[in-house]
């Protein structure tokens, strides 16, 4: 998930189940904004998702935030149990003309998670996300879209991160992985993911789209993804891709497309190609996760020497990304390339609560799908920053 998502959700609006990539919105201090939000910027089309990033990130690094940043995410909930991008008004009744979707939903998910104290609105998301569930078992942006790589992913990390089975949820009889592996390339196509196949049916590989499925296929999320072990990338065909196999093939993407200039490339319309830092850094996530801290050390030292300015740029979501980045690469977040990543982050925001000590790292590689129990204390409602009191155990779709 890349935090220039703002104008995906802009779009998504007009034409719905468009989730794209997008240019974060331009910062516009307001004394009208909430005292409780990160960041400065307009929060109409990416409030809620860089909240729950923030806390996230903030909850991997072993902060507890301020309630009040916990509580207000919280209160964008709606009664149904979605969330919308931003609630203006959160006192006021969610109705038909509000353009709730699952991204969104999702990252707060995985946020309220992490603060352990919000186990009754989790349940209430996750319902509706479970409602939402397209019949190959996928999710796109907003319910009732087509499904899309990105969507399906997020939704995936929420499931694990709320102690779902995630392979168990099949409305129509297909998992969240069918969806998927349907999704997956062959390695002729560079074993990656496209984000959703064209109206001819035909798939793209898409970086984007094959950072966010290589750590989802794997059963994880941002609140849970850990290093993997070391494994040499390689794409391999096979009749039948397990999840194993997709993951595999599409780092073997992913480290091909970062191996000339150590990052990734993104190309505007009518601009010249330039540095994708946000998805550079989740490729470091994916690739980190499925063959190890080595396998993300060249795209991890080019986002540590060259990010800064895009961070300081971009805001919250952007320091998050680059927390989880330097998390799952091996990477200190507090001296990431001379920058604390983590006291960049806080300033956006209100005063944390409480900095604990580093949590030990645990991980369980057998199976893609993880039931997490999410312990009491240290909340991090960081959205992610999270000290998990549970082992995840999981279950191989």
């Amino acid at each position: 998930m890349n935090v220039r998502r703002s104008a995906a959700v802009l779009a998504a609006t007009v034409v719905i189940a468009t989730a794209a990539p997008a240019i974060a919105a331009s910062p516009s201090p307001s004394p009208a904004l909430p005292s409780a939000l990160y960041g400065s910027s307009d929060p109409t089309y990416d409030g809620v998702w860089r909240q729950s990033l923030a806390l996230i990130a903030l909850h991997r690094a072993d902060v507890e935030p301020a309630a009040a940043a916990v509580d207000w995410l919280a209160g964008q909930q709606c009664a149904n149990g979605a969330f919308a991008a931003y609630r203006a008004k959160p006192s006021a009744a969610c109705d038909t003309k509000l353009m709730v979707d699952t991204n969104s939903t999702s990252a707060a998910v995985q946020a309220l998670a992490a603060s352990g104290d919000h186990d009754p609105a989790v349940r209430k998301a996750v319902s509706w996300l479970e409602s939402v569930q397209n019949k190959d078992g996928g999710w796109g942006f907003a319910p009732g879209g087509a499904s899309d790589a990105n969507s399906t992913s997020v939704v995936i990390g929420a499931l694990n991160a709320s102690g779902a089975y995630i392979s168990r949820i099949a409305k129509y009889g297909k998992s969240p992985y069918d969806a998927l592996l349907k999704l997956a390339l062959p390695c002729a196509d560079g074993g990656a993911f496209a984000y959703q196949p064209d109206k001819k049916g035909k798939l793209t590989a898409n970086a984007d789209a094959t950072a966010a499925a290589v750590v989802s296929v794997l059963g994880t999320g941002m609140l849970t993804v850990r290093a993997g072990d070391a494994k040499k990338a390689g794409c391999a065909d096979a009749s039948t891709p397990t999840w194993q196999r997709a993951s595999a093939n599409g780092a073997a993407y992913l480290a091909k497309a970062v191996a000339k200039d150590g990052h990734l490339t993104s190309a505007l319309p009518g601009s010249e190609n330039q540095p994708d830092y946000g998805n550079t850094a989740d490729a470091v996530v994916a690739l980190a996760a499925q063959g190890g801290t080595a396998a993300a050390a060249g795209p991890l030292r080019w986002l540590e020497r060259n990010s800064a300015k895009w961070a300081e740029q971009s805001g919250p979501a952007a320091y998050a990304q680059l927390i989880l980045a330097a998390k799952t690469g091996g990477a200190d977040p507090r001296d990431f390339g001379g920058t604390d990543l983590v006291q960049r982050l806080t300033a956006t925001g209100p005063k944390p609560r409480a900095t604990a000590a580093p949590a030990a790292e645990s991980r369980d590689d057998s199976d893609p799908s993880v039931w997490w129990v999410v312990g009491a204390g240290l909340a991090a409602g960081a959205g992610i920053g999270f000290l998990l009191s549970g082992r995840n155990k999981r279950k191989q779709p």
